[in-house]
């Protein structure tokens, strides 16, 4: 293994050794609610960041190129993410629900993109193209 591998490896391994005292902190200094500023821009942003990820994953792959693991990829995080932060800040009732049920959609996704982003074969020879 080359040697800066294995130190931005090493690097990785210590930084979640040390996320561990920080979530700690975390979760006895910060409020039980709050009020958050821009709160429709922060859902539409990853609405925007899920959307351009299908799209871009969608183009590259139809491509052949391989860069479309990596799309894929960032894709499924972000709808983890945004499945989580859907549930985690409804409220209980019909709210809550509506979020579990758009995180089943969202699960569907970052299934699907993890698929693509473990896929092998995206990169199309001369002969398998349509002349």
């Amino acid at each position: 293994m080359k040697r800066t591998k294995r130190w931005a490896l090493i690097l990785l391994g210590s930084s979640s050794v040390l996320l561990v005292p920080w979530m700690v902190v975390l979760a006895l200094t910060l409020p039980a609610k709050t009020e958050v500023h821009n709160w429709s821009l922060a859902w539409i942003g990853l609405d925007v960041l899920m959307a351009l990820g299908c799209a871009t994953t969608a183009l590259l792959g139809l491509r052949g190129d391989p860069r479309a693991r990596l799309t894929a990829s960032a894709t499924a995080s972000v709808a983890v993410l945004d499945a989580w932060f859907d549930i985690t800040t409804s409220a209980v009732g019909t709210e809550l629900l509506e979020a579990l049920a758009s995180a089943v959609a969202e699960a569907g996704l970052a299934a699907a993109c993890v698929f693509l982003a473990l896929s092998k074969g995206w990169v199309r020879t001369n002969s398998s193209r349509a002349t």
